[in-house]
């Protein structure tokens, strides 16, 4: 599991969009939902209901959110870290 189809998914699962998603992150849409459509391959499970216009989590996916963004913080203090110990 790569953090930057972690930093993707949570964008689309938190702004509700596709598209919304990355728009916040300067990337295509095609981009995002090839990610996302990875994640669940990769995990097995589905991560959105995707319903037309609609975009919601399914059960896995609000796990995978709540832990996602709780190991993207911890890579981020993992960087600042050791960016810190170089100086």
């Amino acid at each position: 599991m790569e953090l930057e189809k972690l930093r993707i998914f949570v964008a689309v699962a938190e702004r509700g969009s596709f598209s919304r998603g990355a728009r916040e992150l300067y990337i295509s849409h095609s981009t995002t939902s090839r990610a996302v459509s990875a994640l669940e391959e990769e995990l097995g499970v589905r991560l959105l209901e995707r319903d037309n216009r609609v975009l919601g989590l399914t059960a896995a996916g609000e796990v995978l959110l709540r832990e996602a963004k709780a190991l993207l913080r911890q890579a981020e203090e993992l960087t600042r870290k050791v960016r810190e110990a170089q100086n």
